[in-house]
């Protein structure tokens, strides 16, 4: 329940907020009079800012998006689709097939700077087809246009949308297959297209109510630069393996830790075994699947991945005694995975259906240390967590072992010297 809920908080903040409130806000009278000048401004300010971070980091998927979302506004708001036999629907039927395609499309290639051939290539595509559009619309191309426009099914539609049907399944083709992918990867990315062609639906859909689309196209455009930025926060901030939380985001609870703190630390007992009779793509995916139950369980821990097997976790204002719960929650919802190893190097998790499937138990040795003296600075604290993890380990593993923090008896470092801890010295 507790990684359902997350994924839930991941789909919706922040795209499903800034739809809500373009919803909201963007509808006819949905504003106060006084603030409706200043809203027209909004659209520039998405436009600019979007291509302006879209080319700082080297993001194609923005800037394409964003040049697709202003091509479809003008076109619906120099076309008049009132009349089905007009050129202006010929024009609203395409833009409204189009823009679904190209969002769906652009959810799926890899990201690419425009400062590359591959990067100017991309964008090729999506200005060829104004031009498409303009050709449709001449008269001889009637019967082409009319293709477009043309019912799938009968009691679909009708007086309820001016959208044609093959748009309609151009729309939820792509929010069924950019769903998917959101919850196969969890990725903001596809949080924030879903989102994005949703808010485009609405621009078409309002604009047969009256309602004005380039609103709506620019809350699509916010949607795709608020989650390239989180995306960006994330790269920087979680490991690259199994997105925890990484060495800098650690660096930076550290810093403002206090002085009463507890620091566990949580080894996977298995996986050393693991990677010596599989190989280390079998070590990696084990932690892999295991560091999303870590996280579940935590509670008022956060956990971290700095380097190795080891994951820490901080309890900040904490007690040890305070700790045990959670820490004894996670290593029981370790213990309760089930793993299995099907062909030579795929770990899934689950039920297995084959009997050629070999299971890989899996469990987690804790060790923790309380800081709370004036002596028990943070290299101790964590020295002494370690040497409480290798005595679990030692007493065979599956199990939470607190760990007491010994005064530093090493000999001083010479002035003007430096000295780096590495993880081997924490077994000492």
């Amino acid at each position: 329940m507790s990684l359902l809920k997350k994924s839930l908080l991941d789909f919706m903040i922040p795209g499903g907020i800034i739809f809500l409130a373009a919803l909201g806000f963007l509808r006819p009278h949905g504003l106060p009079p006084l603030v409706q000048g200043p809203v027209h401004a909004f659209p520039v300010i998405v436009l600019v800012f979007g291509l302006f971070f879209g080319w700082y980091l080297s993001s194609s998927r923005l800037i394409l998006s964003l040049i697709v979302l202003v091509m479809a506004d003008r076109s619906l708001i120099l076309s008049s689709p009132a009349d089905p036999e007009s050129s202006g629907y010929v024009t609203f039927s395409a833009v409204a097939l189009l823009v679904p395609l190209n969002l769906m499309a652009l959810s799926i290639i890899r990201e690419e700077t425009m400062a590359t051939w591959r990067g100017v290539l991309r964008l090729a595509p999506i200005l060829i087809q104004p031009f498409f559009v303009w050709w449709l619309c001449q008269p001889e191309q009637a019967g082409i246009a009319r293709s477009f426009q043309q019912p799938l099914v009968p009691i679909m539609g009708g007086s309820r949308t001016a959208i044609p049907q093959l748009a309609l399944l151009a729309y939820a083709g792509a929010v069924l297959l950019i769903g998917i992918r959101f919850i196969l990867r969890n990725d903001p990315l596809d949080s924030g297209m879903f989102w994005a062609v949703v808010a485009s639906f609405v621009a078409f859909q309002g604009f047969h109510h009256g309602w004005s689309p380039t609103g709506f196209f620019a809350a699509a455009g916010l949607i795709l630069f608020v989650t390239l930025m989180q995306a960006s926060h994330q790269q920087i901030y979680r490991d690259d393996l199994t997105g925890v939380p990484g060495k800098l985001a650690y660096d930076e609870a550290v810093a403002g830790l206090g002085k009463k703190y507890v620091l566990a630390v949580v080894g996977i007992d298995q996986l050393k075994q693991y990677g010596n009779q599989h190989g280390k793509p079998v070590s990696e995916q084990v932690l892999c699947l295991v560091a999303p139950k870590i996280l579940a369980a935590a509670g008022a821990g956060k956990v971290y991945r700095l380097a190795g097997e080891e994951f820490t976790v901080l309890f900040p204002r904490k007690t040890a005694t305070e700790t045990l719960v959670d820490l004894g929650a996670i290593r029981k919802a370790v213990e309760e995975t089930a793993l299995y190893l099907r062909g030579r190097d795929v770990v899934r998790e689950g039920v297995s259906t084959k009997s050629t499937d070999q299971a890989l138990a899996v469990t987690v040795s804790i060790g923790l240390a309380e800081a709370g003296g004036a002596k028990s600075s943070l290299e101790l604290v964590t020295k002494s967590a370690y040497r409480a993890l290798y005595e679990a380990k030692a007493e065979g593993g599956n199990r939470v072992k607190r760990g007491a923090i010994l005064a530093d008896v090493r000999k001083a470092t010479p002035a003007g010297t430096g000295h780096i801890v590495a993880y081997s010295e924490y077994e000492q």
